[in-house]
């Protein structure tokens, strides 16, 4: 038997029935209620996975390593604030900030292994020290604060060692919580975790990390909202996902009836040495998207990368190219199939099936089309960190 109980912002965690009677499930529930940053989410992550790993006990050094592994992807590659930005241009979140410092220390890819990222942890200590101890200054022990309701003492939260104190005495003498706190200092804190809550996480361990990511997906939309996609972009997709076979197809077929140059060299792109590239990239957008993929040059696509090219001149050049194709599509059938192909996958946006590549465009009208609709697409990409691509 499985109970639901309405966790906060109306999501469902689903808990085994059993442990409603020896455990504040309810208590659970308000762990990630109204975070004022993103590493609260980060926190119970840590913890459950730490938890899953068969630990008994940990460290705030630990589980700050677990949530610098956890978070790492989607601010390396894909730029996410975890908590927004401040309005001097900072950024607000000690979580996003420990992984900058990192990257600057390091010269770790976004797509490091969790053995990478801890061996730099470890090497870096000293100078990550101040960027760990921020994060442990509160999180830790508000995290526990829909427990203290059941109590009749109020918490006193002006004193780290008053509030490991109280923590303890709740434990104790009112309800069993997830883990008590030791009297060490700063990141060397200890972390002991209850056995029942133990078997608990254990038994629950999809619902739960379910429930937290659904959270924290609402949390890191409502601080990106110009980011499309977020929820593909927390963690390394597998590249079978891309749908790029069609476009390719639909481009074989109009370059073998007319040539098309390379927007970025002017040459003529060769027949097996090109690849379908994304003029924003594909780490921004998230889709296959026709109006956004051009033939590139392959060895320009490395260098590329998930850059952006400047605007002025090769959006010019790109929309040329487009044009080309759409000329294509409505002169010959047989390439016009191939456009049919592309439905599924590379054509979803309203705008492009019904206004960009409708019959009777005039080059301009179709310029227009295009550069209305990537543009703020592109600006946003800007405003996200994305790098500008200086070719040449």
């Amino acid at each position: 038997m499985v109970e639901y109980i309405a966790a906060q912002g109306g999501s469902l965690l689903n808990i085994e029935a059993k442990y409603y009677n020896k455990l504040d499930i309810e208590g659970f529930s308000q762990m990630m209620k109204d975070p004022s940053y993103c590493y609260k989410f980060y926190w119970l992550e840590a913890v459950v996975h730490i938890i899953s790993e068969g630990k008994t006990d940990t460290t705030f050094d630990e589980i700050i390593d677990e949530m610098i592994v956890n978070a790492w992807y989607s601010v390396r590659e894909f730029h996410i604030h975890l908590s927004g930005m401040q309005a001097d241009g900072l950024v607000r979140d000690g979580l996003e900030r420990a992984i900058l410092q990192l990257t600057a220390l390091s010269d770790l890819p976004a797509n490091a292994s969790k053995v990478e990222i801890k061996n730099a942890i470890k090497k870096y200590q000293t100078e990550l020290k101040k960027a760990k101890g921020q994060l442990t200054n509160m999180v830790p022990y508000r995290a526990l604060a829909g427990f203290f309701a059941r109590s009749k003492e109020a918490a006193d939260w002006g004193s780290v060692k008053r509030i490991t104190a109280y923590i303890k005495k709740i434990n104790e003498q009112v309800t069993p919580l997830p883990y008590i706190l030791g009297d060490s200092s700063k990141i060397k804190k200890e972390v002991y975790f209850h056995p029942d809550w133990v078997a608990m996480i254990q038994d629950n361990m999809v619902n739960i990390l379910g429930w937290i990511q659904y959270e924290k997906v609402k949390w890191l939309q409502n601080n990106n909202p110009e980011v499309p996609g977020l929820i593909y972009k927390l963690t390394p997709m597998d590249e079978k996902m891309r749908k790029l076979s069609s476009v390719r197809q639909l481009w074989q077929g109009v370059m073998e009836e007319q040539e098309i140059r390379d927007v970025f060299t002017g040459q003529p792109v060769q027949e097996k040495q090109y690849d379908m590239d994304h003029f924003i990239p594909w780490s921004f957008v998230m889709n296959d998207e026709l109006w956004n993929l051009m033939p590139m040059d392959s060895s320009l696509n490395s260098s590329k990368s998930n850059r952006l090219p400047k605007w002025e001149p090769f959006f010019k050049e790109f929309a040329g190219n487009q044009y080309l194709l759409y000329e294509m599509i409505h002169a010959k059938p047989g390439i016009h199939k191939r456009f049919e192909a592309c439905y599924r996958d590379n054509l979803h946006c309203i705008w492009a099936g019904q206004e960009l590549y409708r019959k009777g465009n005039s080059k301009e009208v179709f310029y227009n089309i295009l550069e209305k609709n990537m543009m703020p697409v592109y600006d946003s990409a800007r405003r996200q960190g994305y790098e500008i691509w200086n070719y040449g």
